[in-house]
């Protein structure tokens, strides 16, 4: 009998996310038959995500079999896939805590997940239990590929390169193909008919290339297309999905760049210092800024997620549709050797000349058989990565402290990161992030956990 592949999920619980990745691998025929196992440290969420995957399999008509686990070291014992989706610490406390102790301070932030003071506390929380799924991979399934889903991405990559560079991982983000679309809906062009090439960092990696298929089958430059668009106020186009996040940030800088970034206005505007400064409220109405955004998305996802998991439970089937995340083209290539392309995020290794040879890219990978392999860029445009760079400071500086223990790296990584930078000065900087390691004591390391002020030499 052929072997079936077994795919591992930690932080089941996320019930919905769970849902569109184990329906989009059961509708893989060479996928259809595989053990999924469950496992997540809330047993009330657990359980609401075996009920559904089992609907999924029942839906579908596949012969899938599907366990559930409160132990991690089981539930990855001879895993081939790993897919984690988790947030240490949830909405409340830690969520709440990393946007009103900044308040406190006069800093400003609109998701506060990937860069900042909060990406920074939100990377000293996730990468020990990351570490932790690291080690008992090693010891169960040293093979097994891990589709890594959890923010701050590119400190979270960092740092399992770092300290456990055999294990294969990947983070996955779906900024790269949702931009496309967006794009696409404001040019009025379908998205299958548009070529690019992206490549960064996580959450700042930029079209260098977007162009229009042509009937003779020649390709177009957009970029004049788009920038034209904006100056004459018709792009962007309102949002599909959100009135409080018009896209006028991303639009702004390409005017200024020449290339437009993969990640939402409301994630940028806190990348950089030119749009959230104190005094400034003018740029806040301009550029339809939404201060606070990732507080109010987690309310209203909770009261969503609520509903959407009471309507699964109920329901006799579930309806499946084809999500536009990653993970089950990895595993299908990986485990027929067909081939797909992704983008995916690791270790650079020279893939992008212009970023240090160990920060975590975002790049285009070619997945098959052999695994996951990331494609050479080269350099990037001169403003491209003198901007990136900027990001990369603040990741290196934390993925330093997590690897060497060492509480000093966190306060310089808040010092070099340009939003705090341009908001706080240097007293400021070093008593937030006190307040913040006291306010977060029971989700950080213990190396972390100090609570005494550190002064300037």
């Amino acid at each position: 009998m052929t072997r079936q592949p077994k795919i591992t999920f930690i932080g089941a619980g996320s019930t919905v996310f769970m849902k569109n990745i184990i329906g989009d691998v059961l509708q893989r025929p060479a996928l259809s038959a595989a053990t999924i196992a469950l496992m997540d440290v809330n047993p009330e969420r657990l359980a609401e995500s075996e009920i559904v995957a089992g609907k999924l399999v029942r839906t579908l008509g596949v012969t899938a079999k599907i366990e559930t686990h409160s132990n991690q070291l089981k539930a990855l014992e001879g895993a081939d896939f790993v897919v984690v989706a988790f947030q240490i610490g949830g909405y409340e406390p830690c969520t709440v805590t990393d946007f009103e102790v900044p308040k406190k301070y006069g800093l400003r932030q609109t998701i506060a997940d990937t860069l900042g003071v909060g990406g920074i506390m939100r990377g000293l929380r996730t990468v020990p239990h990351l570490w932790k799924i690291c080690e008992d991979m090693l010891a169960v399934c040293p093979e097994a590929i891990l589709l890594q889903y959890v923010n701050p991405m590119a400190i979270n990559t960092w740092a399992i390169a770092e300290k456990y560079p055999t294990i294969k991982q990947v983070g996955l983000c779906h900024s790269v193909q949702g931009t496309a679309f967006e794009l696409a809906r404001d040019l009025d062009i379908p998205v299958e008919e548009i070529r690019y090439r992206a490549a960064g960092i996580n959450h700042m990696a930029f079209y260098l290339k977007f162009e229009h298929r042509q009937k003779d089958g020649s390709y177009r430059d957009l970029y004049p297309d788009l920038i034209r668009g904006y100056r004459e106020g018709r792009f962007p186009k309102p949002s599909h999905w959100n009135p409080r996040c018009p896209n006028k940030v991303r639009y702004e800088m390409l005017t200024r760049l020449g290339y437009f970034v993969t990640e939402s206005s409301e994630h940028f505007a806190e990348y950089t210092p030119y749009f959230i400064k104190d005094g400034r409220p003018d740029l806040i109405e301009k550029f339809g800024i939404p201060l606070d955004e990732y507080p109010k998305r987690c309310i209203e996802q909770i009261e969503r997620w609520k509903g959407q998991a009471a309507a699964y439970k109920e329901a006799e089937t579930i309806e499946v549709k084809e999500s536009h995340e990653y993970a089950s083209s990895i595993m299908n290539s990986v485990w027929t050797g067909e081939p797909s392309v992704i983008y995916g995020n690791l270790r650079n290794n020279g893939c992008i000349t212009s970023l240090p040879e160990n920060c975590a890219a975002e790049v285009p990978c070619l997945v098959d058989a052999s695994g996951i392999q990331p494609t050479y860029i080269g350099a990037l445009p001169p403003q491209l990565t003198a901007l990136i760079r900027t990001n990369i400071n603040v990741q290196e500086l934390t993925v330093q402290a997590l690897v060497n223990e060492n509480r000093e790296h966190l306060y310089h990584a808040a010092m070099m990161d340009p939003h705090t930078a341009a908001e706080l000065d240097l007293e400021q900087i070093w008593s937030l992030v006190d307040d913040l390691l006291a306010a977060h004591r029971d989700w950080i390391p213990e190396w972390a956990r100090v609570s005494k002020k550190v002064q300037a030499a």
